[in-house]
């Protein structure tokens, strides 16, 4: 239907020697699935971005334009899912994709503070089944501690059914970014 969208798996954006990894969901139909970077070309990756300039993890609110500052993006799926909805079946095929992003995000032997920021429920149990780990429930501004020095941090998804209702307001994913640059800067170990 569309022979000039990238159509393939979309792999992650950003240095793997990144201290923040962001997981999103899916490519969207008209976003990363078209431009092959995760949330680059759609609404959720405008509103992602638009914060992620405020609280200084890239260089532009304009996803095509941005530079990453350590800043990595990746998503728990990493094809477009049928119906554009990712489901856990489509999440454990992917698995060991999101669990080699975290391996290079944390070992043990890091000194410096690492965060996972997890958009959503899925991307959430995703970080929870790529780790083998078990994890509180999903809950909009929650913070867990994976280890010592790496953070998962929750937000509601950034797509346009929880930006249109209130569900998720700037100045909600804009806390939450916060937490994340102090865990990540504040000089704890």
């Amino acid at each position: 239907m569309h022979p000039r969208y990238y159509c393939r798996p979309v792999p992650a954006w950003g240095r793997s020697a990144a201290r923040l990894l962001v997981v999103g969901l899916a490519p969207g139909m008209h976003g990363a699935n078209r431009t092959g970077r995760p949330f680059c070309g759609d609404a959720s990756g405008t509103f992602l971005f638009a914060s992620l300039a405020r609280a200084g993890f890239v260089t532009s609110e304009d996803p095509m334009r941005a530079r990453l500052r350590d800043l990595r993006i990746t998503n728990a799926v990493r094809c477009l899912p049928p119906g554009n909805r990712p489901v856990m079946a489509e999440v454990r095929r992917c698995s060991d994709f999101l669990a080699a992003e975290l391996a290079e995000l944390w070992q043990p032997s890091m000194r410096k503070p690492r965060c996972v920021l997890a958009l959503g429920h899925l991307a959430h149990d995703a970080v929870a089944l790529a780790l083998g780990a078990r994890l509180p429930p999903f809950r909009h501004g929650q913070e867990a501690t994976l280890e010592p020095g790496l953070m998962l941090l929750d937000s509601y998804h950034p797509s346009r059914q929880n930006t249109n209702t209130g569900r998720l307001t700037a100045a909600m994913l804009d806390a939450v970014l916060e937490r994340a640059k102090g865990h990540l800067y504040s000089g704890r170990p």
